[in-house]
């Protein structure tokens, strides 16, 4: 398989560009990648919906991944609860090598084929879950695995790459494929495949979560009350939603522990 991920960069002499050079062509091949995302919303938009029907019964959402791709997952899982109230164990992000190669890189974790469906065997991966393997490359073998196996369970499977064609696109049953193009720097994956990735996991969380009722209008009603600066925002989305003052708002939210029940509280009294 020719990987377009793989593809010799479109610029070259790096080391001879000045500071600007470097960086103006960084973001004219950034510039590239919310078109190729554009593409795949199709494809998006059918796992969506396929997740939020899943998890309005109980399903959780899994994440699978290696290096950057797998980072990616963590990071996403890991924002749910803060941002939409979620529990911990609904959105998970695994990465292969464990937790320790989410900071350093893990010699050959993700060439284990079988690994990937023993980390989700550990959460005790069903029937209305849905897991969703991250490779750029779209051939870690660690995704791979894990989504034949669910396959052959009947687990809802789901894909992010950058390769048309590629295995891991080949196998899920809802493969999203955004076609970068060459790296800046030939095969850095970490840069336009990684900020693609991003994106569509951006979609995918924030797009679920809504159809699950975790935003209300445009707000976040049911984030995680964890900072001086959440608890702000919280507050005035409290004032605004009820047209009382500063105080009455902040004293509301911190007795009711949610902007949610903040105002619902405040519109019966």
């Amino acid at each position: 398989m020719d990987r377009l991920t793989e593809q010799p960069s479109r610029h070259n002499d790096l080391e001879h560009m000045s500071t600007a050079e470097l960086l103006r062509a960084i973001n004219e091949e950034d510039r590239t990648v919310p078109v190729a995302v554009e593409l795949a919303i199709p494809a998006i938009e059918r796992l969506v919906d396929a997740i939020a029907e899943r998890m309005s019964r109980g399903g959780r959402l899994f994440y699978l991944g290696a290096g950057t791709s797998g980072r990616l997952g963590v990071v996403d899982a890991s924002e749910c609860p803060p941002t939409f109230g979620v529990a911990h164990g609904l959105v998970i992000g695994l990465i292969a090598g464990g937790d320790a190669a989410i900071r350093k890189a893990v010699e050959f974790a993700e060439d284990d084929t079988e690994q990937g469906w023993k980390d989700l065997q550990e959460h005790h991966v069903g029937a209305d879950d849905t897991v969703i393997g991250i490779a750029a490359s779209g051939t870690t073998p660690y995704v791979i695995g894990a989504l034949e196996i669910c396959n052959a369970k009947g687990i809802l499977t789901g894909s992010i790459s950058c390769n048309p064609g590629s295995p891991v696109a080949t196998i899920a049953k809802h493969p999203i494929v955004a076609a970068v193009g060459p790296e800046f720097v030939t095969g850095s994956t970490r840069m336009k495949s990684g900020t693609a990735q991003k994106l569509v996991l951006n979609m995918i969380s924030t797009s679920v979560m809504i159809k699950l009722g975790r935003v209300k209008g445009n707000r976040m009603v049911d984030m995680q009350l964890s900072n001086n600066k959440l608890i702000d925002r919280g507050t005035r989305m409290v004032m605004e939603s009820l047209k009382v003052d500063y105080d009455q708002a902040n004293s509301l939210l911190r007795h009711y522990g949610s902007v949610r029940r903040a105002i619902e509280a405040g519109h019966t009294l």
